[in-house]
């Protein structure tokens, strides 16, 4: 008890004796603790005010990145850490002098005209040290003299032209299809380019030059300068070969394998007038009709690739035209069935049809190649003169005597169907060959009777073929001003109309084709359909049909701008669209709930293996802010569309596409104001010099911290 009472008394005297010591501790301690505590919590709050306050970052961008094949690599990247250059405008050629030889601070980075972005400025520039990078102002008007980045003979040594078939016609020797075709996408570049897509951040860029960066009587502007700097360093080099090589290693040895390609892939999308069974085989003796256009664009900048007339065109037209048909009455008796089919990554060496080709050689898709009655494409339709609609066919097919029997009987029956219409059909000439298209990849296979609507008779129409200039605006898409979103997407515009009568030809044509015998007069394309679709497609995807025909978990596709480019991932959203635009067109709203919708196999008479079900989103309750869903029955599938090359692990083939993209860490583009050479050595140098002595006075203040730092004792307290 005695003890007990000693300790718990002993225990007050030294809680006592503690608080006498920090009671006597300096008014200074508790200064210094606030103050480092109140600078934390700034820095903590506000960690990168100062990056805020020095760099102005460029948000709406978009880069030129790196590609590859069995050969080579195009495009371009950014060393590992960004490239930086001192700004300069380049508004006409004889503005390059400064950059190329007069101007005293290299590198620079080049802010272009949208006019000045060719093959004979990007070459001059290529080639030397003195520029680090270059920022691509978009021309508003689109360059009057046509713009396209592509090759002059688009898809050359992959489609059927060779030493061994028709090498009259090989490399375009008998028609160059893409004459203003710069091959400028085919380039490799060492720095980075990027598109600016924002006036607004151009005009920023322009304002910084003007203040800091523009020449003083034929002398070097003063600093501090504005430079800009770009990131998009790529991981992959040399070819497609070389970066599936490394993946492959890295995977096979490597717990966290780093990639650095991926081939471009994604599906096609299929669709057949009656239906069929997706899982099985089609019969040998029934006869199939393929209708084919392809989905893809692409130009010289990432993930810009409006494809108007080289793309949308003649998809929204092939849509219209599968709509048109699926509203006859006798379909079901038709003698031979018709497949809607729409390739994604035919840009890139028929990526898409190529596949098809191949998985129907190895019994892999329900119809064989024996199963091709014929075939007719959809290939930029446009752009017509005189509404004249061409076709071509291939001349070397057609020396075969029973090949030329079919293939006068399809001309016939296409130019049969345009009577009374405003579009005209006539022959591109015998001795044409077929211009790029799908069909070739088929041709090379088996000689398929077959037909390639176009709207350009030799040369493309098209003078923005595969550049970020082929907008609506190319194709004639025109509305009144002060329409609201939802009154554009309805109003029906001439070019509409237009591909509604193309539309309703080729369906006319098919009909025909399949062994219909009524009359085609009532077969008619819906322009208000065709019009929704090219709003959609050109303009913003984000619009309410588009809303209300596709499933709730995808709806994060609907993005503002429309783009066409295949891409890695997939499903992209030019091809997730086009399934539910052709579910919706073609396919049947029936009677089933959410449950059964999205488990038909647990339904009765639900022949899971005939169609396709999808429970789409709705239109909005006119009464609320919820959407009415509903189960949409369609014979629309997806196939893949992923080069066979990367199945057969072929990454040096010349007979498939080996198309890779290369992965990358960041992209980004930034501006800020850089300081002469000598004031960043003088921040330096006194930098250094202040971290030298703080170092050395913590040392001291270390080595002397006893004494500095010792505690006052209370001469009134007694230690026991």
């Amino acid at each position: 008890m005695a003890a007990a009472v000693g300790r718990a008394w002993g225990s007050r005297r030294m809680e006592v004796a503690a608080r006498s010591c920090r009671g006597s501790l300096p008014a200074w301690w508790g200064l210094l603790r606030g103050l480092l505590l109140a600078v934390l919590a700034a820095g903590s709050c506000q960690g990168n005010s100062v990056e805020r306050k020095i760099y102005i970052p460029l948000n709406k961008t978009a880069p030129c990145v790196r590609l590859l094949n069995a050969t080579h690599q195009i495009g371009c990247q950014s060393s590992i850490s960004g490239d930086t250059g001192v700004i300069h405008v380049v508004e006409k050629e004889e503005d390059l002098n400064w950059v190329l030889a007069d101007g005293p601070h290299p590198p620079y980075m080049i802010l272009l005209d949208g006019n000045l972005f060719n093959r004979r400025v990007m070459l001059q520039l290529k080639g030397t040290s003195r520029v680090s990078g270059l920022a691509v102002a978009t021309a508003k008007p689109s360059p009057p003299q046509g713009f396209s980045p592509g090759l002059k003979c688009p898809n050359d040594g992959f489609g059927v032209y060779s030493k061994d078939y028709g090498p009259q016609f090989a490399h375009c020797n008998k028609t160059v299809w893409n004459p203003v075709g710069s091959g400028l996408s085919y380039e490799d570049f060492d720095f980075p380019i990027f598109l600016l897509e924002d006036a607004n951040e151009t005009q920023v860029i322009k304002q910084c030059y003007q203040d800091h960066n523009v020449p003083r009587d034929g002398s070097g502007p003063e600093y501090p300068l504005c430079a800009m700097q770009l990131f998009s360093h790529m991981h992959a080099v040399t070819s497609t070969v070389t970066c599936m090589r490394r993946s492959s290693l890295q995977s096979t040895f490597s717990i966290n394998p780093e990639v650095v390609c991926d081939p471009l892939l994604d599906y096609n999308v299929w669709s057949t007038l009656q239906p069929i069974n997706s899982s099985g085989k089609v019969d040998p003796e029934k006869e199939v009709i393929i209708v084919a256009t392809r989905i893809d664009s692409h130009s010289f900048f990432w993930n810009i690739a409006p494809g108007a007339d080289s793309a949308v065109s003649s998809f929204v037209t092939h849509l219209a035209a599968a709509e048109a048909l699926h509203k006859v009455s006798d379909v079901h008796l038709l003698q031979r069935n018709i497949m809607f089919t729409f390739f994604q990554g035919e840009t890139f060496d028929y990526i898409g049809s190529s596949r098809m080709v191949y998985d129907m050689e190895k019994d892999k898709f329900p119809l064989r190649l024996d199963n091709i009655h014929s075939f007719v494409e959809l290939n930029q339709v446009a752009l017509r003169n005189d509404s004249v609609l061409w076709m071509h066919t291939d001349p070397v097919s057609r020396l075969n005597e029973s090949v030329e029997v079919q293939v006068r009987n399809l001309l016939d029956i296409l130019s049969n169907s345009s009577t009374g219409a405003s579009v005209t059909l006539q022959e591109a000439g015998y001795s044409q060959p077929l211009p790029p298209s799908s069909f070739q990849r088929f041709l090379r296979a088996r000689h398929i009777p077959g037909v390639v609507l176009t709207d350009h008779k030799t040369a493309f129409q098209n003078r923005y073929y595969q550049s970020m200039y082929d907008t609506p605006e190319n194709i004639r898409m025109q509305y009144p001003e002060g329409l609201s979103p939802e009154e554009t997407l309805e109003y029906v515009t001439d070019t509409a109309k237009s591909l509604a009568e193309v539309a309703t030809v080729v369906a006319r044509a098919l009909y025909r084709l399949a062994g219909g015998a009524n009359n085609t007069s009532a077969i008619q394309a819906d322009p208000k359909t065709v019009t929704r679709m090219l709003y959609g497609f050109l303009i913003k995807m984000n619009n309410s049909w588009f809303q209300s025909i596709i499933k709730p978990d995808i709806k994060g596709i609907l993005g503002d701008v429309p783009q066409h480019y295949v891409a890695v991932s997939s499903p992209v959203n030019t091809t997730y669209l086009v399934q539910y635009v052709l579910a919706n067109l073609t396919g049947t709203v029936v009677n089933l709930t959410k449950e059964e919708c999205l488990n038909p196999e647990k339904t009765p008479n639900s022949e899971k293996e005939m169609y396709e079900y999808a429970w789409v989103q709705g239109s909005l309750d006119p009464n609320s802010t919820s959407r009415i869903p509903y189960c949409v029955r369609s014979t629309v599938h997806l196939s893949k569309a992923l080069s066979p090359a990367f199945e057969l692990r072929q990454w040096g083939s010349t007979e498939y596409s080996t198309w890779t993209e290369s992965r990358w860490k960041e992209i980004r583009a930034r501006i800020f104001l850089v300081a002469s050479k000598e004031l960043e050595i003088i921040t330096l140098v006194v930098g250094v010099a202040i971290l030298i002595f703080s170092l050395l006075a913590t040392y001291f203040i270390n080595a002397k911290a006893d004494i500095l730092f010792s505690i006052p004792r209370d001469p009134g307290a007694v230690a026991y």
